[in-house]
């Protein structure tokens, strides 16, 4: 892990565990609570940048730093297969780790698996999306708040033209329940205020299918008809851009991303895509690490838990949500290139030199 994002990891947990960190798996014949906790992290594919750059890396150093190196965390990606994340959490309790962090493919499938979990004596963390079934704790961003950020950013672009502007909505994959929230947030601020004249639900999140419904949307619509595109991640708006630019759509128009993944930044540099929503990893998965060890040493969540949701399974569930912040031309020096995501030289490669250098991003 570089310098910055170790940094970012320590300053991330504004609680420090106040419980002698010595021991053993619960407790030892001394009564002292242990630091030899293994925690099981299940983490959904690997598309995205971000979870294995950034969230595994981070979980991995923070229960290091918690148990005084005698933690461990072991790994399973499911490469987005939600039959073969429930294997993977299934014979994570075979195995008898001590407690759970899941980043869920199929929040509704991985129920049964979590209740076996419960059934085993495991706690779990639902990290990033919240998972159905007996979770424990949970730690995500407001996510209703990215679709919030995401609707407004694109009525700003469309400026005094919005009222006239036909829009396409990319939305994210129906078995993500985050994907509900970022579409509610956004219809929150676009309902009424532009013409939505398609929408989408993109299957498995995946580009190859964002830039063919966004063919469709061509298509159906013509290219020059097509002021603004809502969508729901990055990777979706390269898919998205793509397929504007194929059409020969010139100017292209204001499209909107989230996760501020390095394509993105690139594009937002190069004017490709207006907006990212820049999502702090390493809080996010710091908070899922401090959870998991206490959970897994039998104590209170009180000290990390800013406040509580409710699943549709679940009520009451100890959360952390961490907020979001619109990434533009404007601000990438103090966001993703402050924190440590990216340097100025890993965005700025030759192809985007001169554009960086017009934004002042030397």
């Amino acid at each position: 892990m570089n310098t910055l994002l170790r940094s970012a990891v320590g300053a991330a947990s504004a609680c420090v565990l106040t419980f002698s960190l010595t021991g053993c798996g619960g407790e030892d014949h001394s009564g002292v609570i242990s630091n030899e906790i293994v925690v099981g992290l299940l983490l959904p594919e690997r598309q995205a940048a971000r979870y294995e750059k950034f969230d595994r890396p981070v979980i991995v150093d923070k229960v290091d730093r918690l148990t005084i190196g005698e933690g461990r965390v072991v790994y399973a990606n499911a490469n987005q297969d939600a039959a073969l994340q429930a294997r993977q959490l299934e014979n994570m309790i075979e195995d008898e780790v001590d407690v759970l962090i899941v980043d869920a493919v199929d929040s509704k499938a991985i129920a049964s698996s979590i209740e076996k979990a419960k059934d085993a004596g495991i706690p779990v963390v639902a990290f990033d999306r919240l998972a159905e079934g007996p979770i424990d704790a949970y730690t995500s961003f407001d996510n209703e708040e990215v679709g919030h950020v995401q609707g407004k950013a694109l009525l700003k672009a469309l400026g005094d033209q919005a009222g006239d502007s036909r829009i396409v909505m990319m939305n994210g994959a129906v078995t993500d329940p985050n994907a509900a929230m970022f579409k509610r947030g956004a219809h929150a601020e676009l309902d009424g205020k532009v013409d939505i004249a398609k929408e989408y639900d993109t299957e498995e999140w995946k580009p190859e299918n964002a830039k063919a419904n966004m063919q469709t949307a061509i298509t159906a619509l013509s290219s020059d008809r097509i002021a603004g595109v809502y969508s729901a991640n990055d990777g979706m708006a390269g898919g998205v851009i793509a397929a504007l630019k194929s059409a020969g759509v010139t100017p292209l128009p204001p499209v909107t991303g989230q996760d501020a993944e390095l394509d993105a930044v690139q594009r937002i540099v190069s004017g490709e895509q207006y907006m990212s929503v820049y999502k702090p990893y390493a809080p996010e998965a710091a908070a899922a690490a401090e959870m998991a060890v206490q959970l897994a040493k039998g104590m209170s969540l009180h000290t990390v838990a800013q406040t509580a949701v409710d699943s549709p399974t679940a009520r009451d569930i100890p959360a952390v949500l961490v907020p979001v912040i619109p990434l533009t031309k404007a601000n990438i020096k103090e966001t993703v290139v402050s924190d440590g995501i990216f340097t100025v030289a890993e965005i700025c490669t030759p192809k985007y030199a001169a554009a960086c250098a017009k934004i002042g991003l030397t």
